[in-house]
């Protein structure tokens, strides 16, 4: 085997043609052997192992600096970079991460997993470069699909004015995660039908020079196209065309699901687990549903269709009222902002680590025009991802003080349709939904059906002594908490439903003093700037003693949840030793 062989990238350079063209056939079954048993990103990687190891054959890595754009596509460059045993051996799986990492490699520069990031973070190593005067190359590696991002943008705009060597890889294979959105796209499909000589040219007009291979699995040419950029005393940009999915049946078929999947069987193609209801579906049924009664309502994404569950079918059931703005956070939240006021009822939705791209963009153009569009923020919660980048614990204190917007955190199923469709039809707010995450409950509790005396609280059980304020995801632990607390310590506490993450019932924090000693919170993100801090200075001037349950302020990585409970004393038990410990009873 080749691979085994492979300590460095410089080994590549005592292989001839053949014997690379083997590696890569091996590298793809060491692709599938890992990412069957472990799941994730498939198709990316699979496209990008012949430019890997043409790029590595002709750069000098570490040297010569790598930045890959999301590590997508960073799978093959790990293995050429002392990790292959990570993909070869099932007991060296989780040595490494999904991402490039420099606490892994000196090959890797960044810890990157967002998209749109690699070219500006890679003219930052070529100004530093320079500055110090040194010459090694500077290499970007980006996808089509990140091109659509403003920073991406942003950074080719800035490289155009470089005079210095600077070489911008763009993976082009015509996909995103799903299909592909945006007017550059049909520039490149220009570029790639014309072999690179088409007139109109997105990256020339950025005053960059430009160079193009069409046979983007071609180890050969690629190599002979990364030579001829090597040393350049310019900026470039390499256009290359690749197969996404390329060796295996099931991902060249099929790109969109295949771009990233959970384990599977390497025959079959078939996953290897079952799914439970999850919100995703739920919500887009629920979508379709209203879209049908109301052609105003519309829903939009940012490259991301299926994390509201619209697949193609479903896209297509949906037509004009379903939009995908591709990897464009930024300009999703401005122009729901726009439907919302042209009177229209838009639903953007993504990921809680994604949404911290828009900040900006929901105070400015969102709450600061007060405009009544919905934000349904997804995977916020220690149960969601688990890669230090992609973390969904930040969004409590990024949202909820910023005026006018209304953070709602549901505690149920039907809590969370019941929000959903206030939010959708009501015109006085903008307003945001943290879609649960602990899994799809459904229970017997009565939920409302207007949301318009904002920040009006929901007690669920009444009682004394000690009061739980339990939100969103962490409302079904506070339940836990106030039975255990019923059986251990012979009374029973009021259980609290927030609802709101954005403000304070004021009026019922001050009934509580007439008979609690003690206020709990408990919510699923970090404790600076959150929910619980409110509550805690709201109280301060009181006799009442007050404990918030939550995360502290740090990065994480591919942790184990009940491992992360514990160190933050998020149990059934550590509740029960505060309270005794406050000498309360």
């Amino acid at each position: 085997m080749y691979l085994e062989k492979i300590d460095n990238p410089k080994d590549l350079n005592k292989m001839n043609m053949e014997e690379l063209k083997k590696l890569a056939d091996e590298m793809r079954k060491a692709l599938l052997n890992r990412l069957s048993k472990t799941g994730g990103h498939i198709g990316p990687n699979l496209g990008m192992v012949e430019a890997i190891i043409a790029m590595h054959y002709v750069f000098n890595s570490p040297i010569d600096k790598f930045v890959f754009d999301v590590s997508h596509q960073s799978y093959p460059y790990k293995m050429l970079t002392g990790r292959k045993d990570a993909y070869l051996y099932e007991e060296h799986f989780h040595d490494v991460s999904g991402y490039t990492n420099p606490d892994e490699s000196e090959h890797d520069m960044f810890n990157i997993g967002h998209t749109s990031t690699s070219i500006s973070l890679a003219s930052g190593l070529a100004k530093a470069r320079d500055l110090k005067n040194d010459n090694e190359n500077i290499i970007a590696v980006i996808g089509d699909g990140s091109l659509s991002g403003g920073e991406a943008l942003e950074g080719l705009d800035f490289a155009g004015e470089l005079n210095s060597n600077f070489i911008i890889v763009v993976n082009d294979n015509d996909m995103s995660i799903a299909e592909n959105h945006g007017g550059l796209y049909k520039n490149l499909k220009k570029l790639r039908e014309s072999n690179g000589t088409h007139e109109c040219n997105l990256f020339k007009a950025m005053s960059l020079d430009y160079i193009y291979e069409n046979e983007g699995n071609n180890i050969e040419k690629l190599i002979e196209t990364f030579t001829k950029v090597r040393d350049i005393n310019h900026p470039i940009v390499v256009h290359i065309n690749t197969q996404k999915g390329k060796g295996y049946k099931f991902a060249e078929e099929n790109k969109e699901n295949w771009h990233w999947n959970f384990p599977f069987d390497i025959e079959t193609g078939n996953i290897s687990l079952s799914f439970d209801e999850d919100y995703s579906s739920i919500t887009a049924d629920y979508l379709l549903n209203k879209m049908k009664k109301d052609h105003r309502v519309t829903a939009v994404v940012a490259g991301v269709p299926t994390n509201i569950g619209f697949t193609a079918e479903k896209r297509k059931k949906a037509g004009k009222q379903f939009v995908d703005v591709g990897i464009a956070e930024e300009h999703a939240v401005a122009m729901v902002s726009g439907i919302a006021k042209n009177g229209c009822k838009p639903v953007f939705a993504t990921y809680s680590s994604f949404i911290q791209r828009t900040y900006d963009q929901i105070s400015q153009d969102l709450c600061i025009n007060n405009n009544p569009a919905t934000i349904l923020v997804n995977g916020a919660s220690i149960y969601s991802m688990n890669d230090v980048t992609h973390l969904g614990i930040f969004d409590i204190p990024l949202i909820s003080n910023i005026p006018n917007i209304v953070y709602l955190a549901p505690t149920s199923k039907e809590e969370y349709l019941a929000m959903l469709d206030w939010s959708i039809e009501q015109s006085q707010y903008p307003v945001a939904i943290r879609i649960p995450s602990n899994g799809v409950i459904s229970d017997n509790r009565d939920v409302g059906t207007d949301y318009n005396d904002i920040n009006k609280y929901k007690i669920e059980i009444n009682g004394n002594k000690v009061a739980i304020l339990a939100l969103g995801d962490f409302y079904q632990l506070g339940e836990e908490i106030s039975k255990e607390i019923e059986k251990k310590l012979k009374f029973i506490p009021t259980l609290i439903n927030p609802r709101y993450i954005t403000g304070l019932d004021e009026a019922m924090l001050k009934d509580l003093l007439n008979n609690h000693d003690m206020i709990i919170t408990l919510e699923d993100g970090i404790l600076n700037g959150g929910f619980g801090e409110k509550v805690s200075s709201f109280y301060g001037t009181s006799d009442v003693k007050v404990k918030n349950y939550g995360f502290k302020k740090e990065f994480i990585d591919r942790y184990d949840v009940d491992e992360v409970l514990k160190e933050n004393g998020i149990s059934k038990e550590k509740v029960i030793k505060d309270i005794l410990n406050c000498n309360i009873l």
